[in-house]
């Protein structure tokens, strides 16, 4: 790990309600204000300095992170904004300049460009997580960074964990003198939670080693409509009872359907030449109208194909903005699908890539047939 020295709970604003409208705007700025200064009917039961938590939206790692900081802030009836914050019109630091905030919390991401550093220098304390590569290259960009700025990048855990980590040993560091030992979570909960974010942990580090991981993922991202604290006030209560077994069930009887749905598509494949032989043959399908099943297609001419005596690559293909797009996939671990994509400008991984061609340019695939 590198370290370096928005539920809207408590808002009594009436702009709160436009906050649904836009992630940036002048309602969510005022409710920004509000929370900082808020009425005394609204603060009876949340004393002190305000804090404020923005979490990566719309992902899980952000999520989970942001109920484990407002867990903590709850429990020890500290004051605390939870917002989402999204590519799609993302606050500004200066957003937050003289709203009082004692501490900010940036969970699952250090923001666009200088945005920690910016916000370093109004806030006492800026802690950030993450757990990408690609954020921990960008760090040598902030220069030297203040005292007041924690970067705690950890490519070995999901941002998820580290976050549940950091407010659980906080919280029981600041809970010493109580008679009893509290968690953040009761036992049964924090056993659910904890089982949930091993599984976003598997996704989020591409370990995929899970049992049915995909599957559980697949049932996962149904909820991702339901991260917005803002248009929906119950995202924390909803995220603590999400349970794996139930995912699991849910997401392999969805793939399951997918699977069959797929199959009924598949209709007089055609042998393609791929890179008009360079890189072998295998069985293609065109997938007009039918592109959201590609993975699953994909993998069913994978094994035809293998049958039929050629490399185990399916080859899904499909009209997009123009081009064809050419989708490989295999069942096969000895198989590199990516070393073909990206010969022709495309990317992905071993099992699963795509890439665009031309119409004369895919024919010329074909031609070998006739």
């Amino acid at each position: 790990m590198l370290r370096l020295p928005c539920l809207l709970r408590g808002v009594s604003s009436p702009a709160a309600s436009s906050l649904r409208r836009a992630f940036r705007s002048a309602a969510s700025l005022e409710a920004i204000l509000s929370h900082s200064h808020p009425s005394k009917a609204s603060s009876e039961d949340q004393a002190g300095p305000a804090h404020l938590a923005l979490y990566n939206y719309p992902t899980f790692a952000g999520a989970y992170s942001a109920l484990a900081a407002d867990l903590f802030h709850r429990r020890l009836g500290r004051r605390l904004l939870v917002l989402p914050f999204s590519s799609v019109e993302p606050f500004r630091a200066d957003d937050f300049k003289g709203a009082g905030f004692h501490s900010c919390y940036l969970l699952d991401f250090i923001g666009p460009r200088n945005f920690a550093l910016e916000l370093s220098r109004f806030i006492p304390s800026v802690v950030a997580f993450d757990h990408r590569q690609s954020t921990l290259a960008r760090i040598p960009e902030l220069g030297r960074c203040p005292t007041n700025l924690d970067l705690r990048i950890d490519t070995s855990k999901s941002s998820a964990r580290a976050v549940f980590d950091y407010f659980s040993n906080k919280f029981t560091s600041e809970n010493l003198d109580s008679e009893t030992c509290e968690n953040l979570l009761g036992q049964e909960d924090e056993e659910r939670v904890s089982n949930v974010i091993k599984y976003v942990e598997d996704a989020d580090l591409q370990q995929w080693q899970l049992p049915d991981s995909r599957a559980f993922h697949t049932a996962l991202r149904d909820e991702r409509a339901k991260l917005n604290c803002v248009s929906n006030p119950h995202v924390f209560e909803q995220l603590m009872q999400l349970d794996v077994s139930d995912l699991l069930a849910r997401g392999n009887s969805l793939a399951q359907n997918r699977l069959e749905a797929a199959r009924k598509l598949i209709h007089n494949p055609f042998k393609i030449y791929l890179g008009q032989g360079l890189y072998g043959e295998c069985l293609a399908i065109r997938a007009d109208g039918d592109s959201k099943l590609s993975h699953e297609i994909g993998l069913e001419l994978s094994k035809m194909s293998a049958g039929a005596g050629l490399r185990p690559i399916g080859a899904v293909v499909f009209m997009q903005r123009g081009l064809l797009k050419i989708c490989l996939r295999t069942t096969d671990n000895t198989t590199n699908t990516a070393e073909i994509a990206k010969a022709y400008g495309g990317g992905g991984k071993a099992s699963s890539s795509s890439f665009a061609l031309r119409m004369d340019e895919f024919n010329a695939w074909i031609r070998e047939n006739t």
